[in-house]
């Protein structure tokens, strides 16, 4: 209800799912942030809306959420927009999928397990197999006449 009062009645998208459900998400929520430019000619806007080319229509009731020197970094790092966006649009991608990390991880195990299990089959069978393999077989036609 707070997050609506602010926006001006419009209830603010969760841009954590967003991130992960839109093509390019990281780079979408970073141009979102930073692609607030004054409307085309032709364009129309309703009272407290936005122009941002990276809404469908243009038209967002979200003002522009960053501005240069808003926040201090302790490293000294300038604190442009730009910045501030990379921030962000990082900080929400991995608060979508926390457990990415441990995924990977995961990952890497099961791989490393299943390419020692190919290699210890593919020796099995050789082994196993050679024998059958190299066998000689014949077929010999029973010499029987047929009249």
């Amino acid at each position: 209800a707070a997050a609506a009062a602010a926006n001006n009645g419009a209830i603010p998208p969760d841009m954590s799912f967003i991130s992960l459900a839109r093509h390019g998400g990281e780079n979408y929520i970073y141009h979102l942030l930073t692609s607030y430019c004054d409307p085309p000619a032709g364009v129309s806007l309703m009272e407290d809306q936005y122009f941002n080319p990276y809404i469908l229509g243009g038209a967002i009731a979200m003002a522009p959420p960053l501005y240069n020197d808003m926040i201090e970094y302790e490293d000294g790092t300038p604190a442009t927009m730009s910045q501030m966006a990379k921030d962000v649009s990082t900080f929400l991608v991995w608060a979508a999928s926390p457990e990415h990390d441990m995924r990977k991880k995961m990952g890497l195990k099961a791989l490393t397990m299943f390419s020692f299990l190919l290699v210890t089959s593919y020796y099995f069978k050789r082994h196993k197999w050679t024998v059958i393999k190299s066998r000689k077989m014949f077929y010999t036609p029973s010499r029987e006449k047929v009249v």
